[in-house]
């Protein structure tokens, strides 16, 4: 799982570029699927059909298996060329959520390899909020002539996957960490009773936009988005209860959705059922896939399985590899019987 996770967060992809994520991913899952499909906004539909050996519900035979859609976003944040001045220095403006405050120092490598460093007019409260408007990347150009990036260049932050015991750092975790855990629970789910599609989304951080494209196509009986969660286990942190190394977090809001009380009592049961540890997220700030696809065409039923990471949205996210190994085992949970509620 490390070094899958590694390999993915350390490919180029963000909103609208996720080609060399999908292509990544495609590798994996080809093999263990039995449909797989891109779709026209370049959502990877995987699809692993019921099981003929699978055992039904109570002894009883499901004529219909409910169609299952997990989503987990390709997709990363990332900053555009707007302008680039007479000295070759490049204006941006942001791809998703990219914060100031983490972005000043950071390296970034544009589509095209070209890498660079994000600087800033001038500094003098570096205490307080920094405006993207007021930096620039720094490509190493003279002029504008010998710029090497233009208008409409994309880039994302360039970091290494690095190890610190059980926590690993990165640029992606959000959302490579729920991707891989999509990925995982596909390699060792077995049979299964229900219909099941794990789909890869693109342009999540721009408005969860190819969630509700792919869940329109698909039309699922129910949806359980896999994202990240930011902690509240840090110094100084909002309070929230969510924490590294507690296990994956069962969404009942955030700013974008309310979870099904049927899907969170789902989720719930299975957990506890099988002894995986969880927690109980109330998410004070952002969204996910969910949202979009809950309100697919008639709605769906919807929850979301969130695991926790640190400093989400900077070149420097951080996980816990016992929260991934956990959702795999509630995913497998989940998906190894019928889903009858």
């Amino acid at each position: 799982m490390k070094q899958l996770l590694k390999k993915l967060t350390e490919t180029f992809g963000p909103s609208g570029y996720e080609d060399a994520v999908r292509n990544l991913i495609l590798k994996e899952v080809k093999p263990l699927a039995d449909e797989v499909r891109v779709d026209a906004l370049g959502n990877l539909i995987v699809r692993k059909k019921p099981s003929a050996g699978a055992k039904p519900a109570l002894g009883k035979v499901e004529a219909n298996p409910r169609k299952i859609m997990l989503a987990a976003h390709m997709d990363e944040i990332g900053v555009i060329v707007s302008h680039v001045d007479k000295k070759g220095f490049a204006r941006f403006t942001s791809v998703g959520g990219t914060f100031g405050r983490y972005t000043l120092g950071a390296r970034v490598r544009f589509l095209n390899g070209v890498t660079g460093v994000v600087g800033y007019d001038r500094l003098e409260q570096i205490d307080n909020w920094l405006p993207i408007n007021k930096m620039f990347i720094d490509v190493g150009a003279t002029s504008k002539e010998n710029c090497p990036v233009k208008i409409g260049d994309i880039a994302a932050f360039e970091r290494t996957f690095i190890e610190m015991g059980d926590r690993l750092v990165a640029k992606s975790l959000d959302d490579r960490a729920g991707v891989v855990v999509l990925i995982e629970t596909l390699r060792a789910l077995k049979p299964t009773p229900n219909d099941l599609y794990f789909v890869f989304t693109t342009q999540e951080e721009v408005g969860t936009r190819g969630a509700g494209a792919a869940a329109f196509g698909i039309n699922p009986d129910i949806g359980i988005a896999v994202d990240v969660t930011p902690t509240g286990d840090t110094p100084s942190s909002l309070k929230m209860v969510m924490e590294l190394g507690m296990g994956p977090c069962v969404k009942f809001r955030d700013v974008g959705m309310i979870s099904d009380p049927r899907v969170v009592d789902w989720m719930i049961k299975a957990a506890e059922k099988a002894k995986i540890p969880y927690q109980r997220e109330v998410l004070l700030l952002g969204s996910t896939d969910a949202r979009e696809i809950q309100i697919s065409r008639a709605g769906v039923m919807t929850g979301a399985l969130s695991i926790p990471v640190r400093y989400v949205h900077s070149a420097s996210e951080m996980v816990d590899i016992n929260d991934l190994k956990n959702s795999v085992k509630l995913l497998m949970a989940m998906l190894s019987k019928p889903a009858v509620f």
